[in-house]
């Protein structure tokens, strides 16, 4: 027998014109069969304490990020420099890392702004006048900033893990301020193009001032161009990307029950045989290949097209003076 839901653990809730609501479950334990009857017949065991992360507020973007620099590397630049480019071609662009920063909005409880920086490898193909074409890349970066919100207040957070026969370890002091998450797909190339130097900016604003070490290993080894000096090349990006604001959090949740695995694999044939009969018994028969089904125009061919089979009318050309595809009379 089931055992009924302690009356400390509901809790009656009102809407907003007073009037009581179904009982609210506010702390863990057995639930009663009225209070966890769902909506396909089941019932839920107990309510459960979970700590995860909730998500307080989340955007999502799809952006064409237009004539973005790529900073070469010296050989590439060198070789723009040269002169002599026919034309240039994308290649692949591949997102290397994103720096994230989260900071509170001033006046603005409870709001934060996400400020994100995007590093991609550009490749390229260049064409010159003569010889042929060649490979070059680059890194390119792009900045973003959204606001979001992500609730008030912060809680420092002291844990320790557990060490058997011995002193715990101390884990470094955590809170839960908000943590930002950034999900992207890989970026679509879609244009690219080199500015001669008299038509490119030149102000100290637009250059990359430093490159985190991790990223100039992508490269081969091989020094990137951060001046503005020379040919530039600039390509054109579109990217799809959700940016989010999460919270650790414990919430109270339903459950069934546990979650035990329903597939048995106690026998694996480790070290054994498979019988091959018994395999290809799972193979289903293939119909398509003994009776290959009939396509769009199948019917085209037999009764309709004109010129075939006697007939006047045909699927393509719906000529009503009895001519042909070839406007030939019959």
């Amino acid at each position: 027998m089931q055992a009924a839901t302690p009356k400390r653990c509901l809790r009656k809730s009102c809407d907003p014109e007073g009037y009581f609501m179904a009982d609210k479950v506010c702390c863990p334990g057995p639930l009663s069969n009225q209070g966890g009857a769902t909506a396909s017949g089941g019932a839920f065991r107990e309510a459960v304490c979970v700590h995860t992360s909730k998500v307080y507020d989340s955007c999502r973007s799809k952006e064409c990020l237009r004539d973005i620099r790529v900073y070469l590397t010296r050989e590439a630049q060198d070789m723009l420099n040269s002169g002599g480019i026919a034309s240039v071609k994308p290649r692949a662009a591949d997102l290397l890392c994103v720096k994230i920063d989260v900071e509170p909005v001033q006046f603005n409880r409870g709001l934060y702004s996400v400020d994100s920086r995007f590093f991609y490898r550009i490749e390229c193909e260049v064409s010159c006048a003569v010889g042929r074409p060649r490979i070059i890349d680059g890194l390119a970066v792009f900045d973003k900033r959204v606001m979001l919100f992500g609730g008030e207040g912060g809680a420092r957070i002291f844990s320790s893990r557990y060490i058997e026969d011995g002193s715990d370890v101390q884990l470094r002091p955590n809170s839960n301020r908000p943590t930002a998450v950034v999900e992207v797909v890989d970026p679509i190339m879609l244009d690219a193009r080199v500015v001669e130097p008299e038509a490119s900016c030149n102000c100290c604003c637009c250059a990359l001032r430093d490159v985190p070490r991790p990223l100039c290993s992508c490269f081969g080894g091989d020094e990137l161009v951060l001046t503005n000096d020379g040919y530039q090349l600039f390509v054109t990006l579109g990217q799809f990307s959700i940016i989010r604001l999460e919270r650790d959090i414990q919430l109270l949740m339903p459950a069934y029950d546990i979650c035990l695995p329903r597939r048995d694999c106690s026998n694996s044939n480790i070290g054994g045989e498979t019988d091959p009969c018994e395999v290809f018994s799972n193979f289903d028969f293939p119909i398509d290949a003994f009776f290959p089904p009939r396509g769009e125009r199948a019917d085209c061919l037999f009764t309709g097209a004109a010129g075939v089979n006697g007939a006047s009318t045909g699927c393509g050309c719906r000529s009503n003076n009895g001519s042909g595809c070839n406007g030939s009379a019959r």
